[in-house]
């Protein structure tokens, strides 16, 4: 009996002596070190990226600015990966009053950076299908996410004020154009939609004469009806492009044409402009993309690829509803010059992202 309290006093001791070691090297920080793995970084990505239509990106300040239509009010989103849309941190920047002449039906915003202040072209309208046209937002602080974002009001003058969506900008030889989707007149009697530009004298002013850049005419732009709307002009290596979309957006056919400025050219002379006779990018029903189009184009953070950024519907039938869906995929310039669009690409299939994106 004396011999195993003996020896269970020996085992207390040795116990208590060990504890005290380990606290002791824990406290001398003896013990290895643990070192936490960060979490893998994707690297892909899949489409859709998020629920949407009229998507429309600028890369600025090694940000990327991106908008698309809200209906009711005009929203920023900012993010460093353009793959990572439905995560990113988003403000709205106009609400409008109730009962205003741009309350209503608020379409396809696009900002840009001019002369040292941010800009956003929006359509709006008060409710009467007649009414829609375009207007212009301004904020002259550094950061468009913060700051006064001031009404300048509608952009139009006396050979422009008709119903008109989908503005869009283009900087050519040190001149602004403005480019739009319009009616021939005020009467809205024909809704055939067409695409106008004219010079601009200031981010807010149009001058002078409109032009007439296209009408629908090819059968793949007669879809529902006659339209071709939302302009977006693209800058390449050796000239300037102009994507529009084709035919009535409650179709599966919806689908981009394009418009290619002769170089050198006068943007205001309508023969200028060669149009292409079938369309650039258009449905993949197997790859469930019905009614692509809508675009906006940026390129990668390290500058070296193409993108294009577009709405599409999931399924067939779906139209104009709220169920389309925004995409990206890479695209490039061929040997001539012209950007190839290819295919809409698949929804799920993993695609690698911009180049430069950590």
């Amino acid at each position: 009996m004396f011999k195993s309290l003996k020896l269970i006093h020996a085992l207390q001791f040795m116990f208590v002596l060990a504890a005290s070691s380990f606290t002791s090297a824990c406290q001398d920080n003896n013990y290895p070190e643990v070192k936490l793995l960060d979490p893998p970084v994707a690297t892909t990505f899949t489409n859709p990226l998020m629920t949407g239509s009229d998507p429309w990106i600028l890369r600025a300040n090694d940000t990327y600015y991106y908008q698309q239509t809200m209906g009711d009010r005009v929203r920023l989103w900012q993010t460093d990966d353009p793959s990572q849309l439905e995560s990113a941190t988003s403000t709205d920047i106009f609400i409008p009053e109730e009962g205003a002449a741009n309350s209503q039906n608020i379409w396809a915003p696009e900002i840009y950076s001019i002369d040292g202040k941010w800009y956003v072209y929006f359509t709006g309208g008060d409710g009467q299908d007649v009414n829609q046209r375009i207007w212009v937002l301004e904020n002259t602080s550094d950061d468009p996410m913060t700051g006064n974002w001031v009404e300048k009001g509608k952009i139009s003058n006396e050979n422009a004020d008709f119903w008109a969506i989908d503005g869009t900008v283009m900087e050519y030889n040190g001149a602004s154009y403005f480019i739009w989707s319009g009616r021939p007149d005020v009467t809205n009697v024909d809704l055939t939609q067409k695409i106008y530009l004219s010079k601009m004298t200031n981010p807010w002013t149009l001058e002078g004469d409109v032009t007439l850049l296209s009408e629908p005419e090819y059968d793949w732009e007669r879809n529902g009806f006659g339209v071709n709307e939302a302009p977006e002009v693209l800058q390449g290596p050796n000239g300037y492009f102009l994507t529009y979309s084709a035919s009535f957006c409650g179709t599966d056919d919806y689908a981009l044409g394009m418009l290619t400025l002769k170089e050198g050219g006068d943007p205001m002379v309508a023969t200028n402009w060669q149009k292409s006779e079938n369309p650039v990018f258009s449905k993949k029903p197997e790859n469930n993309a019905y009614g692509p189009g809508h675009n906006g184009f940026f390129k990668s953070p390290d500058g070296t690829e193409n993108w294009i950024i577009y709405h599409a519907n999931t399924n067939s039938g779906d139209g104009c509803s709220p169920l389309r869906n925004v995409r990206m995929q890479p695209f490039i310039f061929g040997d001539s010059g012209v950007p190839q669009f290819g295919e809409p690409v698949a929804t799920g299939q993993e695609l690698e992202k911009p180049a430069g994106d950590l």
